[in-house]
């Protein structure tokens, strides 16, 4: 590419902007759309009405992912706690040895998840066992002075009797005043602990009938890696020498491994803690449970493209492992569909396809007429429907819930044979697949599965399996397929409980068949000479060849060509299916540019086109010239892109001054033509400090005249 100048530099090329721009223009449809369009308000109230459901089903399925890890935490609080309360041999035995009760719990690496696990922690605790709960965090607590204040603080605001605001003015009082200390934190409890016991039946039953009697001081260390060996050596040390007056629970948060626990303290401080160990659900099987019960699924219409769901895998896997961030983008993927698909009112259950259908508008059913699938679908159809369907919006408009209702079948049925399906691949031995059922459901999202190459290996391998294996996969199915609310699969029940009958007829025969197939073994035994087993051998591999299939493998071969006739009947892709655009989101390139951070792109985009952002179309340059109605970091930015790899400060102050005095009268004074070479030296320096500051320059050591440039190449 060849550019116009005098000197001689280095030049910055944009690529083309179509790309980048998608986002923006799919917006702009929207907004137009919106604009003509009646029924803006509805698409926003489904999009928010889906979300919520999804949303409250999230929250349940985290709720009970984490139930056996929140009652097994609950269990072991009970044991230390029933321990100091009725003084038993353990607990004056760790009296002796000043022991401080300890949950390991390891949540594993996905650390912006984990807020979200000790919230619930803290709630089930402070609702059914303590109310004296902490969470500390090592951003707030670099020294042990600075944990001790965040802990009595958020530990005294548990005590505030929340219909009197005067005792919370006195706790905050009392909190400033008192000195942040072990023994004021015990005679704190000891006076909160002896006021709860002295209450009246009534109000004690009203207020803390949940709580346990003396209830425990739960410390939750969120982030154990990042605190200071020094804070957690003086803390452990100067509670263990308080744990037979303070009933002191310690729960350390560990994303790495226990054995951190060893590395951060030394033997003598490790040694006064009583650790027993728990593990969270591996954040890949939350992730699998999350698409299990959000995509197949028929509850909700809305759907993820193969493109989409694999996007955030791969952000998932490769990134963060973070199950909230996933569920955050699959929220980005519900507003986007919504808001740039002018059909997506059509994304809704289907008892309300109906009653939307027929209230479509014109211009409503020439977006449906518009829609890729939908003329596929008509080319299919004979002449004269082709002309209805292409004319006549009444007719348009049965033909779209007739449609509709049959993708809703297709949903209904799809989600039971990719289990079936799941159930034969997750147990073949190389996964050629892939074991986790959303890899299945990629695979079948992207194309035809039955024509790719691993779904050939895997029947090869299903076509091998043993007796067992196979009536326990017909089982599975079985239940799979009985659970339907139809009787789409009434017929290939009773086929599978076919197979399941004949293979249990078969155990006699297969014993004759095994006592007849031992007898060329045992002839091959009593040959000794060279030549006699050569020719024995020859016969055997004859014999093999020519071999009858046994009633076994023949019944083998029928249950799994069944299944694959299954396969290819549901298991179509659905960008096959007329009208999937409604409910299937495809936008991956859109989804990648909200997610896929590019920083250099967007600092470039904003230094050297600010009316991107800003919105002002004033300060827009065609032809590569510069404003001087920019910002001045802009100008300075665009200036230095014409430079070479050192940049010499008066020239570019020059350089500045002539693009920013463009506009200027040429008849000034001299005394305000100072004033105004000072102001403008002035705004030069600070452009180029915060040009620095961004890490475009660093001073020269060359030079001290001169700046050196960092970045080069296009963005």
């Amino acid at each position: 590419m060849s550019t116009c100048s005098v000197s001689k530099g280095c030049f910055v090329f944009k690529p083309s902007t179509k790309k980048r721009r998608l986002s923006d223009k799919t917006a702009h449809d929207f907004r137009c759309t919106s604009n003509d369009s009646e029924d803006t308000e509805l698409r926003f109230v489904t999009c928010q009405s889906l979300w919520n459901q999804i949303k409250s089903e999230t929250e349940q399925i985290q709720e009970n992912l984490n139930k056996q890890l929140l009652d097994n935490l609950v269990s072991f609080l009970s044991r230390s706690h029933s321990e100091f309360q009725e003084k038993t041999t353990d607990w004056t035995c760790r009296m002796k040895f000043r022991e401080i009760p300890t949950a390991a719990l390891v949540l594993g690496v996905n650390v912006t998840d984990h807020d979200l696990t000790f919230r619930g922690l803290s709630d089930v605790l402070q609702d059914n066992i303590t109310p004296y709960v902490a969470l500390l965090e090592a951003k707030d607590c670099p020294g042990i002075k600075n944990l001790m204040q965040k802990l009595m603080g958020q530990l005294m605001k548990c005590d505030i009797d929340v219909d009197s605001l005067e005792d919370e003015d006195s706790v905050q009082v009392s909190q400033n005043r008192i000195r942040c200390s072990m023994p004021s934190l015990i005679s704190w409890y000891d006076s909160v602990t002896k006021k709860t016991n002295s209450e009246t039946p009534s109000k004690k039953r009203n207020s803390s009938s949940r709580h346990w009697q003396s209830p425990p001081v739960v410390v939750i260390f969120k982030d154990m890696e990042s605190f200071t060996t020094k804070v957690l050596q003086d803390f452990i040390v100067i509670s263990s020498e308080h744990i037979h007056e303070l009933p002191l629970v310690l729960i350390f948060g560990i994303a790495t491994s226990p054995m951190i626990i060893h590395r951060l303290l030394p033997h003598s401080v490790s040694s006064l803690l009583c650790i027993e160990l728990f593990q969270s659900l591996s954040c890949k099987e939350h992730l699998s449970t999350i698409i299990d019960k959000l995509l197949l699924t028929s509850r909700f219409p809305f759907k993820l493209g193969e493109k989409v769901l694999q996007v955030l895998i791969n952000i998932f896997l490769y990134h963060d492992f973070s199950v909230q961030n996933f569920i955050k983008g699959f929220q980005l993927c519900i507003v986007e569909h919504f808001y740039s698909q002018p059909l997506s009112v059509l994304c809704c259950h289907l008892a309300d396809i109906k009653k939307r259908v027929y209230s479509l508008s014109h211009d409503q059913c020439e977006n449906i007429r518009r829609l890729p699938s939908f003329r596929r679908y008509v080319e299919k159809q004979e002449s004269g429907k082709q002309i209805e369907l292409l004319t006549n919006d009444s007719f348009l408009k049965e033909e779209t819930e007739k449609l509709l209702g049959d993708l809703h079948v297709y949903h209904e049925n799809y989600v039971r044979i990719l289990r079936c399906l799941h159930v034969f691949t997750s147990s073949l031995p190389k996964y050629p697949l892939g074991k986790q059922i959303r890899e299945l459901h990629c695979a079948c999202l992207e194309n035809r599965v039955w024509e790719t190459e691993e779904y050939e290996s895997s029947l090869q391998l299903a076509r091998m399996l043993n007796k067992t294996d196979l009536v326990t996969m017909l089982q599975q199915c079985v239940e799979i397929l009985m659970s339907s609310s139809g009787r789409e699969f009434d017929r290939a029940v009773e086929k599978l409980k076919e197979f399941l009958t004949q293979f249990q007829n078969l155990e006699a025969e297969a014993s004759q068949e095994r006592d007849v197939s031992v007898s060329p073994q045992k002839e091959l035994q009593k040959k000794t000479d060279l030549y006699h087993l050569q020719k024995t051998l020859l016969e055997l591999k004859e014999s093999r060849r020519s071999k009858k299939l046994t009633k076994f493998e023949m019944l083998r071969f029928e249950v799994v060509d069944y299944i694959d006739s299954l396969v290819r009947r549901y298991l179509a892709p659905a960008d096959e299916r007329a009208l999937h655009e409604i409910v299937y989101f495809n936008g991956a390139a859109v989804l990648r540019g909200h997610l896929n951070a590019a920083p250099r792109t967007a600092l470039h985009t904003a230094l050297n086109s600010p009316h991107w952002y800003l919105k002002n179309q004033a300060l827009r340059c065609d032809g590569g010239g510069i404003s001087n109605k920019a910002p001045d970091i802009c100008i300075v930015y665009k200036l230095h892109l014409e430079c070479g790899r050192l940049i010499n400060l008066v020239d570019w102050l020059e350089a500045f001054s002539t693009v920013v005095m463009a506009a200027e009268e040429p008849n000034a004074d001299a005394a305000s033509s100072d004033q105004v070479d000072d102001v403008i030296h002035a705004r030069f320096i600070r452009a180029v400090s915060e040009l620095e500051l961004l890490g475009f320059i660093k001073p020269s050591k060359q030079k001290t005249d001169h700046v050196a440039r960092l970045t080069w190449g296009g963005c």
